[in-house]
């Protein structure tokens, strides 16, 4: 296992290189232990692979749901290359490691042993890695579009880096720009131009007293919003004709994302009335709601027994999660590695706890579906 979860860090799958080469490697992998794997394609670079493993079909099936892209490394230095997936004092080093190779790791390890194992399964196990979590979510929708294929299931497993406390809340996130345009003049004629870092000045300003109307979740607290990228101007000498602005909102399940843009456009209706010059726009980047699970569901009680914790947590950071809720099942996120790791130079994940995920897993299925 720890090999595979090697191999699974040097197949880079960032990106800009997909997610094929890391859809073969888990493919081989379940090949090797005679469990047929399928890889969907589409765009040259951008892969899932599923796994669906039959039963008699008595009871409702389990999802393990598995992301195999990754952040870039970053321009920090590495102790170790990013890629290397080296095995070195107990661990496994490089990006995706922790998030969350680890993960997927365990989760198929876990399903091939129990196939070996000749373990009488009464519901399914479906296992799918999916691309793009990091970016756009595109492989996990592509996923949940073909649910006329897939069974019913009792729950989805989400194997993210949790440290092994089960979450079953986070918030949602919308990513927005907004951008100013202007006119171009030359530096040393700036009356000729409109001056489009004058303007994002005016929405800054605004922004800076912009509230986000929300009750106070009781577990997950306020939303948040944070200003986090900026650009404009091409030279010093030229008067910038466009100013772009990235917003990084957190919200909360069930909050709807359009009340927000919406306000946000009126304000900027506001200050065109007010200013002949000024021209503004909004787009969205990314959008995905919160999640929260019931923790009184019988899935959540008898996972809560099955891996002896006690309680869930919530936390403020997305996952895929929102996603899969078109498929009707409770869903909880819990696996192996700290979070703390995740998008970190130097990410390793230790051994120790993939093995642990393992079989953590492997007592799930077992508990669920024999």
């Amino acid at each position: 296992m720890i090999q595979f979860l090697s191999q699974l860090v040097q197949a880079q799958s960032t990106l800009d290189k997909g997610e094929v080469a890391a859809s073969q490697v888990i493919s081989d992998y379940f090949g090797r232990h005679g469990v047929p794997c399928s890889i969907d394609t589409w765009d040259t670079t951008r892969a899932n692979c599923v796994v669906h493993v039959r039963s008699s079909g008595r009871k409702k099936a389990l999802l393990f749901a598995c992301h195999h892209d990754v952040v870039p490394p970053g321009d920090s230095d590495w102790r170790y290359p990013p890629f290397s997936g080296l095995i070195d004092a107990g661990k496994v080093h490089g990006r995706g490691s922790t998030d969350m190779k680890g993960g997927t790791a365990a989760a198929a390890t876990a399903i091939c042993e129990i196939v070996a194992e000749g373990v009488p399964l009464e519901g399914d196990v479906v296992f799918a890695a999916t691309a793009g979590e990091e970016t756009d979510s595109c492989g996990v929708r592509r996923f949940v579009e073909a649910k006329a294929d897939l069974p019913h299931f009792a729950g989805v497993i989400v194997p993210e880096p949790t440290g092994f406390e089960i979450v079953s809340a986070h918030r949602g996130l919308l990513w927005l720009n907004i951008v100013t345009k202007g006119k171009t003049a030359h530096g040393s004629t700036p009356h000729l131009g409109i001056n489009a870092i004058s303007s994002m000045k005016q929405v800054l300003d605004l922004l800076a007293e912009f509230s986000i109307e929300a009750e106070p979740h009781p577990r997950l607290g306020s939303c948040s919003m944070s200003i986090n990228t900026i650009e404009a101007g091409k030279a010093l000498n030229v008067i910038p004709d466009r100013c772009t602005l990235g917003i990084d909102i957190r919200t909360l399940p069930g909050q709807a994302h359009q009340a927000i843009i919406d306000r946000l456009e009126a304000m900027l209706v506001k200050l065109d009335e007010r200013h002949a010059e000024f021209e503004a726009s909004i787009s969205i980047i990314r959008s995905v709601g919160g999640i929260e699970t019931d923790t009184e569901h019988e899935f959540v009680r008898a996972f809560c027994a099955a891996v002896d914790i006690k309680e869930t947590r919530a936390v403020g950071y997305t996952t895929d999660a929102p996603f899969l809720t078109p498929l009707g099942a409770p869903i909880l996120i819990f696996g192996p590695g700290e979070g703390s790791m995740c998008h970190q130079p130097d990410e390793s994940i230790a051994i120790s706890a993939v093995e642990r995920a393992v079989a953590y897993y492997k007592k799930i299925i077992i508990e669920f579906l024999t």
